[in-house]
């Protein structure tokens, strides 16, 4: 059993952080679900904007769309939504043997709708209807519209990813958010039990800029703290989790069949190269979570990764490091805000750049 295996067998979920038409012809995403025990994909406008940009099999369906199709959303979707039908199939047979709590594909709405709730609802129902796969997870943004939305969503019966979540409060809105979605959908009479959601918790970017400012401090004490602030974020968050749905307030919820909206560590590639590969990896290995991974981390965690349960470790040494970080003048919900934005923008961005790789 390779330690991607191990991971799985310790309960965490592993999820592809890339998706491409590459990845799905030539068998690799097959061979990744059957060997690592990947139950899940994660896509976004980066990935589809380097997935067109690097595989060959776009080019004849571009061509004729390029005579067919105007609109340049369209066309992107009629690229995009068969490379998601395809791999929710292959993780079908995960979906059904994890009674719908695993083996799920993401697609993103239009960045662009981030802050309109109304049109964000709509887009993730059309984004639904038109893959009409029941492992999909549509994905919206934690803005304070996006989750809006998302509790329309939840009531509504469409299941979601919500992602650019870069503090605990962020994750704290998201999970009642889900409670109070699902508790108007019980009380409508319809069915819970296949309701799905995670929450896409980023970590990489938070230590990015974080450590940027524990620079700018430069003392000694504030300098030990580099790389440590996103881990220990995330440890909290997971106690977060643990008191709302293993607590009073989802225990209605749960004796009617719903299933707690997992945490979901997103951003786990290591952007300073000083950083162990897996430092967003293998501290917050535990139960009822999911880790999304990029091929590069994936290779790193099957190479030489040592899991172990490990999310629930080291809580008093993570409440000590926030506060320091606290009293050096390190705002965490600040840091969140402006991340959240900042992802929006970017979000936006290779969305156009992937437009415009179809025109």
């Amino acid at each position: 059993m390779n330690a991607a295996r191990q991971v799985t067998a310790l309960g965490q979920s592993l999820w592809l952080d890339n998706l491409s038409r590459s990845l799905i012809r030539e068998g690799t995403l097959a061979r990744m679900i059957a060997e690592d025990g990947i139950s899940g994909v994660t896509s976004n406008p980066s990935i589809f904007q380097n997935a067109l940009a690097t595989s060959p099999y776009y080019a004849d369906d571009l061509a004729r769309l390029k005579a067919e199709q105007p609109d340049l959303e369209r066309r992107y979707e009629a690229l995009a939504i068969p490379d998601v039908q395809a791999a929710c199939d292959l993780l079908d047979p995960v979906y059904e043997a994890s009674g719908g709590n695993d083996g799920y594909v993401s697609l993103e709405v239009a960045p662009r709708w981030a802050h309109d709730a109304p049109k964000t609802v709509a887009e993730a129902q059309r984004l639904a209807a038109l893959v009409n796969r029941r492992n999909l997870l549509v994905k919206v943004p934690g803005t304070h519209e996006g989750v809006s939305a998302f509790e329309a969503l939840t009531t509504l019966g469409v299941n979601v990813n919500v992602t650019l979540l870069f503090s605990v409060a962020q994750v704290q809105a998201v999970f009642d958010a889900y409670i109070r979605g699902l508790a108007a959908r019980a009380r409508a009479g319809a069915d819970i039990r296949r309701s799905k959601a995670v929450a896409s918790l980023f970590l990489s970017r938070v230590d990015t800029l974080v450590d940027s400012q524990l620079a700018g401090i430069g003392t000694q004490e504030a300098l030990s703290l580099r790389g440590k602030a996103a881990v220990a974020m995330a440890k909290r968050a997971y106690q977060a989790y643990r008191n709302t749905f293993h607590g009073d307030a989802f225990a209605g919820l749960a004796q009617q069949g719903a299933a707690p909206q997992y945490l979901l560590w997103a951003s786990t590639g290591v952007k300073n190269p000083d950083y162990h590969d897996l430092l967003y990896v293998e501290p917050l290995i535990g139960p009822e979570t999911i880790n999304t991974l990029p091929d590069k981390t994936l290779a790193a965690l099957r190479d030489h990764g040592r899991p172990a349960v490990r999310v629930t470790d080291g809580l008093d040494e993570a409440e000590m490091q926030l506060a320091e970080l606290a009293r050096l003048g390190i705002d965490l919900e600040l840091v969140g805000h402006r991340l959240q934005e900042d992802g929006v923008a970017l979000f936006e961005a290779s969305y156009q750049k992937l437009l415009a790789q179809t025109a």
